[in-house]
């Protein structure tokens, strides 16, 4: 095989493999996307190290979690990977952090962050025995490497990857498991006893992805009137911007919990919730992982690339517009540089609608004082039985 051939997913088990690197140094949804390829990924190889090469927040959400990782390693600001003030690819920290990881000795490095244009580079210094991920036109190859293409869904895209190392898939649904930690720090924010909760996250990362707050203040009404106790989550100025517009558009008694939760503890709390209603976000997607139903408001393209997989569960409300609101630009063409919301025409009643079907529902739950009815089992990510 030389470098610069592709090689088809299925391939081989790598023999000898005692330790295992992925690069995912993104996102919260990015992560929780990327939780079946680590699955796959210990099927395989049950009794390697795995290390997760992440993010801050990686790190903070998943050490000492139950999963299928050892460990997480904080990739230093690389361009492209972990972009920040004075990032580099010959940085004094970015050598340090080469020298250590090179002397892990890893057998195996699984690039899954991206096309690879700047995260194969990165890969590749690891000095693994056998390197793998995807290829975008102009990056450098690796050892075991697939096309990158855009239209794909994240999970599937993963898994495919995870393939080209002989991991077969084992889920296609994100799992994370809860901690003790988690759920005594949603009691100690949320109220007690068997009334359904429904978590509202008005932000995105991106603007643009972003449902109105008066549509939001609306539906907190609605689900108000239905029996149910709502609660704003969320983090940072935009957040708080809007957790502050929905509170003035509407007189529904609201939890605001925006600022004030920890990963772990937003993980526990979105598991209490009977249902999570949120733009397209890492927050819909940690709930997803915990268990709690969902309703997503999506632009059609991310939900190609990241909606729920199914939807017994998970319901998607969805914009197909592209054109900005502001100058009339083809968003999917190129970015114009405004931030007006491109999913504010997401009609009130779809969401609406499916919110209380999911609410009346009640659902699968990881906490006792989550739903009225009973909660069935729950099948622990962990390390795959065999």
């Amino acid at each position: 095989m030389t470098a610069g051939s592709a090689v088809t997913a299925g391939s081989a088990v790598v023999p000898g493999v005692t330790r295992i690197a992925v690069l995912r140094a993104n996102f919260l949804g990015d992560l929780v996307l990327t939780l079946p390829a680590l699955a796959a990924l210990r099927s395989a190889y049950p009794a390697a190290e795995i290390t997760l090469l992440g993010a801050p927040l990686h790190a903070d959400l998943l050490g000492g979690r139950p999963g299928p990782w050892d460990r997480v390693v904080v990739v230093p600001p690389w361009p492209g990977v972990r972009d920040a003030p004075g990032a580099g690819r010959d940085t004094p920290e970015v050598r340090r952090f080469l020298v250590q990881q090179r002397a892990e000795g890893y057998d195996l490095a699984l690039q899954l962050h991206g096309g690879g244009g700047n995260s194969n580079p990165l890969v590749s210094a690891l000095g693994a025995r056998v390197t793998a991920g995807a290829r975008d036109a102009g990056a450098p190859p690796l050892d075991r490497w697939l096309p990158y293409s855009s239209d794909q869904h994240e999970v599937f895209r993963c898994l495919e990857l995870a393939g080209l190392v002989g991991a077969a898939p084992v889920t296609l649904e994100p799992r994370l498991d809860l901690v003790p930690a988690d759920v005594a720090a949603a009691d100690d924010v949320l109220p007690a006893g068997p009334g359904p909760l429904v978590a509202l996250h008005p932000g995105a990362r991106d603007p643009r992805r972003r449902w109105p707050a008066a549509c939001f203040a609306a539906l907190a009404g609605e689900l108000a009137t239905a029996g149910a106790q709502v609660v704003l989550v969320g983090s940072g100025d935009d957040d708080r911007r809007a957790a502050d517009a929905i509170r003035a558009a509407t007189t529904a008694p609201l939890l605001d919990l925006v600022g004030r939760l920890p990963l772990g503890a937003l993980a526990g709390v979105l598991a209490r919730c009977r249902v999570v209603v949120a733009n397209d976000s890492g927050p819909r997607h940690l709930a997803e992982a915990v268990g709690t139903a969902t309703v997503g408001v999506f632009l059609e393209h991310n939900l190609l690339n990241a909606g729920p997989l199914t939807r017994r569960r998970h319901r998607v409300a969805v914009s197909t517009r592209t054109t900005c609101p502001a100058c009339g630009v083809d968003q999917a063409r190129s970015r114009c540089g405004h931030d007006r919301s491109l999913v504010a025409d997401v009609p009130l009643e779809t969401v609406r609608a499916a919110a209380l079907d999911l609410l009346g529902d009640g659902g699968p739950s990881v906490h006792a004082a989550a739903a009225a009815l009973p909660a069935p089992a729950r099948q622990p990510l962990g390390r795959v039985a065999r």
